[in-house]
Protein backbone atom coordinates (compact mmCIF):
# COMPACT_ATOMS: atom_id res chain seq x y z
CA UNK A 1 0.00 0.00 0.00
CA UNK A 2 1.38 3.29 -0.63
CA UNK A 3 1.79 5.57 2.32
CA UNK A 4 -0.25 9.03 1.78
CA UNK A 5 0.15 11.86 4.76
CA UNK A 6 -2.90 13.56 4.70
CA UNK A 7 -3.65 16.72 7.07
CA UNK A 8 -6.99 14.96 9.51
CA UNK A 9 -6.02 11.42 8.47
CA UNK A 10 -3.26 8.82 9.84
CA UNK A 11 -3.40 5.81 8.47
CA UNK A 12 -1.35 3.21 10.55
CA UNK A 13 -0.64 -0.03 9.21
CA UNK A 14 -0.19 -2.84 11.90
CA UNK A 15 0.53 -6.42 10.09
CA UNK A 16 -2.45 -7.07 7.96
CA UNK A 17 -5.11 -4.44 9.37
CA UNK A 18 -4.99 -0.70 9.43
CA UNK A 19 -6.00 1.34 11.86
CA UNK A 20 -7.45 4.88 10.53
CA UNK A 21 -7.25 7.72 12.87
CA UNK A 22 -9.23 11.11 12.33
CA UNK A 23 -6.65 13.19 13.90
CA UNK A 24 -7.26 15.54 16.86
CA UNK A 25 -8.60 18.98 15.75
CA UNK A 26 -8.87 20.56 18.90
CA UNK A 27 -12.60 20.33 18.41
CA UNK A 28 -13.04 16.90 19.93
CA UNK A 29 -12.32 15.08 16.25
CA UNK A 30 -15.33 16.82 14.85
CA UNK A 31 -15.52 16.05 10.53
CA UNK A 32 -14.75 19.23 9.12
CA UNK A 33 -14.84 19.22 4.82
CA UNK A 34 -11.10 18.43 4.70
CA UNK A 35 -11.79 15.68 7.23
CA UNK A 36 -14.27 14.49 4.61
CA UNK A 37 -11.87 14.69 1.36
CA UNK A 38 -9.28 12.60 3.37
CA UNK A 39 -10.96 10.14 4.86
CA UNK A 40 -12.51 9.15 1.72
CA UNK A 41 -9.00 8.86 -0.42
CA UNK A 42 -8.20 6.85 2.97
CA UNK A 43 -10.81 4.55 2.74
CA UNK A 44 -10.36 4.16 -0.81
CA UNK A 45 -6.65 3.55 -0.50
CA UNK A 46 -7.13 0.53 2.04
CA UNK A 47 -10.30 -0.69 -0.12
CA UNK A 48 -8.05 -1.49 -3.15
CA UNK A 49 -5.21 -2.32 -0.78
CA UNK A 50 -3.65 -6.62 -1.69
CA UNK A 51 -2.05 -6.91 2.12
CA UNK A 52 -5.36 -5.31 4.21
CA UNK A 53 -7.25 -7.76 5.16
CA UNK A 54 -9.01 -5.53 8.04
CA UNK A 55 -9.74 -2.02 8.61
CA UNK A 56 -10.39 -0.36 12.01
CA UNK A 57 -11.59 3.16 12.14
CA UNK A 58 -10.85 4.95 15.33
CA UNK A 59 -10.13 8.14 17.23
CA UNK A 60 -6.24 9.95 17.19
CA UNK A 61 -7.02 11.63 20.50
CA UNK A 62 -10.15 11.08 23.26
CA UNK A 63 -12.64 11.57 21.03
CA UNK A 64 -13.96 8.98 18.53
CA UNK A 65 -15.60 11.61 16.07
CA UNK A 66 -18.06 14.19 17.55
CA UNK A 67 -19.93 14.80 14.18
CA UNK A 68 -20.10 17.67 11.71
CA UNK A 69 -17.92 20.19 12.82
CA UNK A 70 -20.63 22.89 13.34
CA UNK A 71 -18.33 26.23 11.97
CA UNK A 72 -16.36 24.62 9.14
CA UNK A 73 -18.73 22.37 7.36
CA UNK A 74 -22.13 23.75 8.51
CA UNK A 75 -21.53 28.21 9.09
CA UNK A 76 -18.82 27.78 6.32
CA UNK A 77 -20.52 25.50 3.92
CA UNK A 78 -23.77 27.81 4.20
CA UNK A 79 -21.31 30.68 2.70
CA UNK A 80 -19.47 28.00 0.38
CA UNK A 81 -22.02 26.04 -1.43
CA UNK A 82 -19.62 24.50 -4.34
CA UNK A 83 -17.75 23.01 -1.09
CA UNK A 84 -20.74 22.26 1.12
CA UNK A 85 -22.06 19.60 -2.10
CA UNK A 86 -18.47 18.51 -2.57
CA UNK A 87 -18.12 17.71 1.10
CA UNK A 88 -21.63 16.55 1.32
CA UNK A 89 -20.84 14.01 -1.08
CA UNK A 90 -17.07 12.90 0.16
CA UNK A 91 -19.03 12.67 3.38
CA UNK A 92 -21.90 10.32 2.38
CA UNK A 93 -19.50 8.28 0.08
CA UNK A 94 -17.04 7.57 2.38
CA UNK A 95 -19.58 7.29 5.90
CA UNK A 96 -21.98 4.77 4.79
CA UNK A 97 -21.67 3.71 0.71
CA UNK A 98 -17.80 2.73 1.37
CA UNK A 99 -18.00 1.44 4.20
CA UNK A 100 -21.20 0.21 3.94
CA UNK A 101 -20.22 -2.42 1.11
CA UNK A 102 -16.71 -2.36 1.71
CA UNK A 103 -14.88 -5.61 0.79
CA UNK A 104 -13.07 -6.66 3.60
CA UNK A 105 -14.20 -6.90 7.68
CA UNK A 106 -14.89 -2.91 8.81
CA UNK A 107 -14.26 -2.61 13.41
CA UNK A 108 -15.20 0.82 14.76
CA UNK A 109 -12.99 1.43 17.80
CA UNK A 110 -14.99 3.81 19.67
CA UNK A 111 -12.75 5.25 22.09
CA UNK A 112 -14.74 8.34 23.02
CA UNK A 113 -17.12 10.62 22.03
CA UNK A 114 -19.44 9.65 19.52
CA UNK A 115 -22.20 12.12 18.83
CA UNK A 116 -24.37 12.74 15.62
CA UNK A 117 -22.93 12.34 11.91
CA UNK A 118 -20.41 9.91 13.58
CA UNK A 119 -23.27 7.17 13.98
CA UNK A 120 -23.71 6.62 10.16
CA UNK A 121 -19.93 5.15 10.24
CA UNK A 122 -20.86 3.14 13.43
CA UNK A 123 -23.88 1.52 11.91
CA UNK A 124 -21.65 1.16 8.34
CA UNK A 125 -18.73 -1.08 10.09
CA UNK A 126 -19.22 -4.38 10.16
CA UNK A 127 -18.45 -4.26 14.32
CA UNK A 128 -18.34 -1.76 17.02
CA UNK A 129 -16.38 -2.61 20.14
CA UNK A 130 -16.62 0.29 22.41
CA UNK A 131 -14.75 1.95 25.71
CA UNK A 132 -17.13 1.20 28.53
CA UNK A 133 -17.00 5.03 28.74
CA UNK A 134 -17.46 6.35 25.59
CA UNK A 135 -19.50 9.08 25.37
CA UNK A 136 -22.30 8.54 22.84
CA UNK A 137 -25.60 10.97 21.83
CA UNK A 138 -27.99 12.15 19.14
CA UNK A 139 -28.16 15.71 20.71
CA UNK A 140 -29.34 17.77 17.83
CA UNK A 141 -32.83 18.11 19.30
CA UNK A 142 -30.80 20.70 21.84
CA UNK A 143 -29.85 22.78 19.49
CA UNK A 144 -33.15 22.89 16.89
CA UNK A 145 -32.33 20.37 14.57
CA UNK A 146 -32.88 16.89 13.80
CA UNK A 147 -30.66 13.68 13.37
CA UNK A 148 -29.87 14.65 9.77
CA UNK A 149 -28.13 12.99 6.74
CA UNK A 150 -28.93 9.12 7.62
CA UNK A 151 -28.06 9.20 10.95
CA UNK A 152 -32.29 8.95 11.52
CA UNK A 153 -32.28 5.92 9.01
CA UNK A 154 -29.34 4.51 10.26
CA UNK A 155 -29.99 3.96 13.92
CA UNK A 156 -33.12 2.55 12.93
CA UNK A 157 -31.00 -1.00 12.25
CA UNK A 158 -29.19 -1.07 15.41
CA UNK A 159 -31.68 0.95 17.78
CA UNK A 160 -34.93 -0.32 18.95
CA UNK A 161 -37.69 2.42 18.60
CA UNK A 162 -38.06 2.83 21.58
CA UNK A 163 -34.65 3.83 22.32
CA UNK A 164 -34.13 5.69 19.07
CA UNK A 165 -36.69 7.59 20.01
CA UNK A 166 -35.50 8.50 23.35
CA UNK A 167 -31.85 9.40 22.88
CA UNK A 168 -32.82 11.05 19.79
CA UNK A 169 -36.06 13.16 21.26
CA UNK A 170 -34.25 14.13 24.41
CA UNK A 171 -30.73 14.21 23.51
CA UNK A 172 -29.86 12.28 26.56
CA UNK A 173 -26.12 10.98 26.15
CA UNK A 174 -25.13 6.99 26.76
CA UNK A 175 -22.11 5.39 27.72
CA UNK A 176 -20.49 2.55 26.02
CA UNK A 177 -21.84 -0.04 28.67
CA UNK A 178 -25.37 0.95 28.09
CA UNK A 179 -25.00 1.10 24.09
CA UNK A 180 -23.55 -2.27 24.32
CA UNK A 181 -26.86 -3.36 26.49
CA UNK A 182 -28.81 -1.78 23.69
CA UNK A 183 -26.61 -3.22 20.77
CA UNK A 184 -25.37 -0.29 19.43
CA UNK A 185 -22.04 -2.17 19.64
CA UNK A 186 -20.89 -5.35 19.97
CA UNK A 187 -19.57 -5.08 23.11
CA UNK A 188 -18.04 -2.66 25.53
CA UNK A 189 -14.68 -3.20 27.73
CA UNK A 190 -12.19 -1.11 30.29
CA UNK A 191 -10.91 1.77 28.24
CA UNK A 192 -7.40 0.43 28.56
CA UNK A 193 -8.20 -3.08 27.28
CA UNK A 194 -10.14 -1.46 24.06
CA UNK A 195 -7.43 -1.46 21.46
CA UNK A 196 -6.23 -5.35 22.50
CA UNK A 197 -9.81 -6.36 22.15
CA UNK A 198 -10.52 -4.83 19.14
CA UNK A 199 -7.01 -6.25 17.33
CA UNK A 200 -7.80 -9.33 18.67
CA UNK A 201 -11.05 -9.33 17.05
CA UNK A 202 -9.06 -8.45 13.81
CA UNK A 203 -6.53 -11.17 14.14
CA UNK A 204 -9.85 -13.56 14.39
CA UNK A 205 -11.48 -12.53 11.21
CA UNK A 206 -7.93 -12.45 9.22
CA UNK A 207 -8.02 -16.21 9.98
CA UNK A 208 -10.60 -16.84 7.81
CA UNK A 209 -11.43 -17.48 3.94
CA UNK A 210 -11.50 -14.16 2.60
CA UNK A 211 -13.88 -14.96 0.18
CA UNK A 212 -16.24 -16.64 2.40
CA UNK A 213 -16.19 -13.51 4.96
CA UNK A 214 -16.43 -10.73 1.70
CA UNK A 215 -19.69 -13.20 0.76
CA UNK A 216 -20.99 -13.62 3.90
CA UNK A 217 -20.92 -9.36 4.98
CA UNK A 218 -22.52 -8.67 1.36
CA UNK A 219 -25.24 -11.83 1.65
CA UNK A 220 -26.26 -10.93 4.92
CA UNK A 221 -26.87 -7.11 4.81
CA UNK A 222 -28.37 -7.07 1.37
CA UNK A 223 -31.24 -9.92 2.48
CA UNK A 224 -32.79 -8.06 5.42
CA UNK A 225 -35.03 -6.01 2.41
CA UNK A 226 -35.51 -9.42 0.45
CA UNK A 227 -38.77 -11.64 0.38
CA UNK A 228 -37.60 -15.09 1.51
CA UNK A 229 -38.31 -16.43 -2.64
CA UNK A 230 -35.59 -13.66 -3.62
CA UNK A 231 -33.27 -14.28 -0.40
CA UNK A 232 -33.09 -17.87 -1.54
CA UNK A 233 -32.18 -17.45 -4.93
CA UNK A 234 -29.60 -14.89 -4.17
CA UNK A 235 -28.15 -16.73 -1.71
CA UNK A 236 -27.64 -19.82 -4.30
CA UNK A 237 -26.39 -17.18 -6.35
CA UNK A 238 -23.84 -15.82 -3.85
CA UNK A 239 -22.74 -19.20 -2.61
CA UNK A 240 -21.62 -20.28 -6.47
CA UNK A 241 -19.92 -17.09 -6.91
CA UNK A 242 -17.59 -17.92 -3.81
CA UNK A 243 -16.51 -21.28 -5.37
CA UNK A 244 -15.82 -19.71 -8.50
CA UNK A 245 -13.68 -16.52 -7.28
CA UNK A 246 -12.26 -18.38 -4.17
CA UNK A 247 -8.37 -18.78 -4.42
CA UNK A 248 -8.02 -21.15 -1.93
CA UNK A 249 -10.57 -23.73 -2.61
CA UNK A 250 -12.18 -22.86 0.92
CA UNK A 251 -14.91 -25.40 -0.33
CA UNK A 252 -13.40 -28.71 -1.38
CA UNK A 253 -10.95 -27.88 1.10
CA UNK A 254 -13.37 -27.69 4.25
CA UNK A 255 -14.88 -30.72 3.01
CA UNK A 256 -11.68 -32.99 2.74
CA UNK A 257 -10.18 -32.21 5.40
CA UNK A 258 -13.21 -32.77 7.67
CA UNK A 259 -14.28 -36.52 5.97
CA UNK A 260 -11.24 -37.36 4.85
CA UNK A 261 -8.26 -35.75 6.77
CA UNK A 262 -10.12 -35.61 9.69
CA UNK A 263 -8.52 -32.59 10.89
CA UNK A 264 -11.07 -30.20 11.10
CA UNK A 265 -14.53 -29.77 13.10
CA UNK A 266 -17.15 -27.24 11.94
CA UNK A 267 -17.94 -24.87 14.59
CA UNK A 268 -15.04 -25.07 16.71
CA UNK A 269 -12.67 -22.73 14.97
CA UNK A 270 -11.18 -21.96 11.30
CA UNK A 271 -10.01 -25.11 8.77
CA UNK A 272 -6.70 -24.50 7.88
CA UNK A 273 -6.40 -22.82 5.10
CA UNK A 274 -4.65 -23.81 2.06
CA UNK A 275 -2.08 -21.24 0.21
CA UNK A 276 -2.64 -18.89 3.28
CA UNK A 277 -0.51 -15.90 3.28
CA UNK A 278 1.62 -15.26 6.17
Amino acid sequence: MTTKEYKTVLVEKRGRHHLGHPQPSGKADAMSPQLHFDMYDAVTECEGDPETQVMIITGAGSSWCAGQDLKEYFREGDKNQALRRQASWCSQEWRWRKLFTFPKPTIAMVNGFCFGGAFTPLVACDFAIASEDALFGLSEVNWGILPGGLVSRVVTDMMSLRDGLYHAMTGEPFDGKKASEMRLVNYAVPADQLRAETVKLAKKLMEKNPWALRATKQAYKLVRNMDYSQAEDYLAAKGAQIKLQDREDGYDQGIKQFIDDKTYKPGLGPMARVNKAS
